[in-house]
């Protein structure tokens, strides 16, 4: 049962209590975010049953995960997980609906259209976890990915050593790949992830 405590507790420190299976700390997450992610989840999907099936499997994913998540800020990251799982569970209908309006199998076109729509929608998901990164390390992050700089140049540009960039570096590539192996999301995604995070 939650306590008066666990409800004046930061969502940071809700994270490490978690981290240490700290049931409380869960269910306080669960009743602080609740209505909020069913909100977000109804607004993108307008299906109540499917939104509260997505943030209860969000919710319960995080505390089957706890141990290996990264979490920088808890309500952006439940906050997109939810729009993520949703944009997963609308493709997979939309397919099951053309599939069945096409009374044919799939044709390889389709599936490339498909692959085009997960790979920019998995794009901006990582963009949105990017922007969640602490403010160095997002920097770091973006030097490297969009602006295409070696460890040494970006160093020089933020004044940082190299050793640190790394640092960083490592920081943004675990907490990203973390994020997106929760996911088991389309076959493609290894492919993306060398691309992006290189």
């Amino acid at each position: 049962m939650r306590t008066s405590l666990y409800s004046s507790y930061s969502d940071e420190h809700l994270v490490v209590l978690l981290r240490n299976n700290d049931e409380e700390a869960f269910e306080e997450i669960y009743h602080r975010y609740w209505d909020k992610l069913l909100a977000i989840g109804y607004n993108h999907a307008r299906n109540k049953e499917l939104a509260e099936e997505i943030v209860h499997d969000v919710l319960l994913s995080l505390w089957n995960r706890r141990h290996q998540m990264e979490i920088d800020r808890l309500a952006a990251w439940l906050a997109t997980a939810v729009k993520f799982s949703v944009f997963k569970s609308l493709t997979r209908e939309n397919r099951r609906k053309d599939l069945l309006q096409q009374h044919s199998p799939e044709t390889p076109s389709a599936a490339f259209d498909e692959e085009i729509i997960q790979a920019k929608f998995l794009k901006e998901y990582v963009d949105g976890l990017v922007a969640g990164l602490p403010e160095q390390c997002r920097l770091v992050f973006v030097y490297s990915r969009d602006h295409q700089l070696s460890t040494k140049e970006i160093a020089t540009t933020l004044n940082l050593s190299p050793k640190t960039v790394e640092s960083h570096l490592t920081r943004a590539l675990k907490t990203l790949r973390n994020l997106l192996g929760n996911y088991r999301f389309f076959t493609l995604v290894t492919v993306i992830i060398q691309i992006f995070l290189k």
